[in-house]
């Protein structure tokens, strides 16, 4: 059966970088028709969408989220339609549930994915066929590097011999053929930590082989050691590993940009995605315990706490660790603030920094870390304050570089998040596109056109006959983000409608409830090389 939705009186961004006033026609869930007003004829029974003194614009694609296993609850579905998300790509930092069972990756990032609520195997074919009209959104995934070392080689942090490396290469060779966007690693997580470059170039490479890209949260803890992340990439890409891209570039702007121009120059041009908050978000874990004791599981950190002296040995290990990071230093205990924290007796201290818990404890800031960690399974997330924060002015000249893409890094598990996951695209077109600090043009190429082309996401990111008809219809006069870190979950304003495939997701800035969602394969929709946004 036809469907037709008629978007009238709304504006469209061309390749002129102007607003045109234009009515679009969706039939069956494409693009098929672009026109003046009134010039289009929809059928007696289609759905019409006054648009007037609104943009449309294609959907967003949020480029690095943590939304792949909550992605079925309504809440999550809301938090990113209401900011015009309409795609997201997951398997970030190494971690996901597949290949595999789903329960490696369940445990360790619990507190930042949550668990998958129905994979249980069958590989990334598997994972991504949970998403296929279940759901309102679109979802594509990358191979987590650090799950198939774990399926491959468990916690044994020594270098992959040959036979493991094989293993190894097989599982990223099926994964892409399963249909995944590329390839991600996480190099300050367990077990990805443990890769040598030598054995993340060869299992790049098999990305590569399959036009997919290599994704990486750098080694080292960003900020000031950006540089050494980045050229570790430039040596993957150049032994074979490219296309390449940053995950959530935070660092000084001037050094970002420097560092990404000698990256081009070396001949391994990146791509990467940035959000519009100075804070960062992680699992404390990582931050604070050397890797023999930040493994899944409390078991290695509660033997190291009982043996004698233990737990001296472990507070200097902390206290080594957060003062030898760039991005900590000797105010370490006042710039990490409790996010989620599930054991009951410590629910009261979220929100709070590690500082102010301690004192209002009556305990010591590593002492109460530990405590923490142990009586949570490890399951605890932190939002970490950087030592410089950069203005909107200087993060806009980061996010008009021609790399850059958007990318939340949202976390959706517990109460006190970070409001990156409730406010990053909202911001991107409240704050920036309406301040001038972007353009609108620049909002569309950077949220929509480049991660879709970058990661194969098929005919999206333009507003184009023959192009999927995922939309988002926008008040550039109304739009913000209302999330804080004092209210992290207010949901954003100024989007009321969007489409994916053709069918209204949100109503009058409600869900519909409808579920055209779908596991984005890159292999079913490589985009062909004729393909062209066009203009009017």
């Amino acid at each position: 059966m036809t469907t037709e939705v008629l978007l009238t009186g709304g504006a469209v961004v061309d390749t002129d970088e102007s607003a045109h006033r234009t009515d679009v026609l969706v039939r069956d869930g494409v693009v098929t028709e672009r026109g003046d007003a009134g010039r289009i004829t929809a059928d007696a029974d289609a759905t019409v969408v006054d648009c007037t003194g609104r943009l449309v614009l294609p959907g967003l694609v949020d480029a690095h989220s943590h939304a792949g296993s909550l992605v079925f609850d309504e809440t999550v579905q809301l938090a990113l339609l209401r900011q015009g998300v309409t795609t997201i790509i997951t398997g970030q930092d190494g971690v996901g549930p597949a290949p595999g069972d789903g329960s490696y990756a369940a445990r360790y990032f619990a507190a930042i994915d949550g668990s998958h609520p129905t994979y249980r195997g069958d590989g990334l074919a598997g994972l991504l066929a949970t998403y296929d009209g279940t759901t309102a959104l679109n979802v594509a995934t990358l191979v987590p590097a650090g799950t198939v070392r774990h399926e491959v080689m468990g916690d044994d942090p020594a270098p992959a011999d040959p036979e493991q490396l094989d293993a190894m290469r097989t599982l990223v060779r099926q994964g892409m053929a399963d249909g995944a966007v590329g390839l991600a690693t996480g190099l300050d997580y367990v077990p990805g930590l443990h890769a040598d470059t030598e054995e993340i170039a060869a299992l790049a490479a098999e990305s590569a082989a399959a036009d997919g890209v290599y994704v990486t949260h750098m080694r080292g803890g960003y900020e000031a050691n950006a540089g050494a992340g980045i050229q570790e990439i430039v040596r993957i890409v150049r032994a074979g590993g490219g296309p390449a891209h940053v995950s959530h570039l935070h660092a000084p702007v001037d050094l970002a940009l420097a560092e990404l121009a000698r990256a081009e120059a070396a001949g391994a041009p990146l791509s990467f995605d940035a959000y519009p908050y100075s804070r960062g978000c992680t699992i404390l874990s990582m931050l604070l315990l050397p890797a023999d004791l930040a493994r899944p599981g409390t078991d290695d950190l509660a033997r190291a706490l009982a043996a004698d002296d233990g737990r001296a040995e472990v507070r200097a290990a902390v206290l080594d660790r957060v003062l030898g990071r760039a991005d900590l230093g000797p105010g370490w205990a006042e710039q990490i603030t409790l996010s989620h924290v599930p054991a009951p007796e410590f629910h009261a201290l979220q929100g709070r920094t590690l500082a102010d818990a301690a004192a209002a404890t009556g305990t010591d800031p590593v002492d109460l870390a530990l405590d923490v960690l142990v009586d949570s399974d490890l399951q605890v997330t932190v939002v970490m304050r950087v030592p410089h924060p950069r203005t909107p002015e200087q993060l806009a000249e980061l996010f008009r570089s021609g790399g850059h893409t958007g990318g939340s890094d949202g976390i959706f598990v517990g109460t006190y998040p970070h409001p990156r996951a409730y406010g990053t695209f909202a911001r991107y077109l409240g704050d920036y596109a309406r301040s001038g600090l972007l353009s609108w043009w620049d909002v569309q190429q950077h949220l929509s056109t480049v991660p879709a082309e970058r990661f194969g996401l098929g005919l999206r990111g333009a507003v184009a006959p023959g192009w999927i008809a995922d939309l988002v219809v926008v008040d550039p006069e109304r739009v913000r983000a209302r999330s804080s870190y004092a209210e992290p979950m207010l949901l954003a304003e100024g989007i009321d409608d969007v489409l994916v495939a053709g069918v209204p997701v949100l109503t009058a800035g409600a869900l519909t409830h409808a579920i055209p969602g779908a596991g984005i394969r890159r292999t079913t929709w490589s985009r062909p090389a004729t393909a062209s946004a066009g203009g009017r």
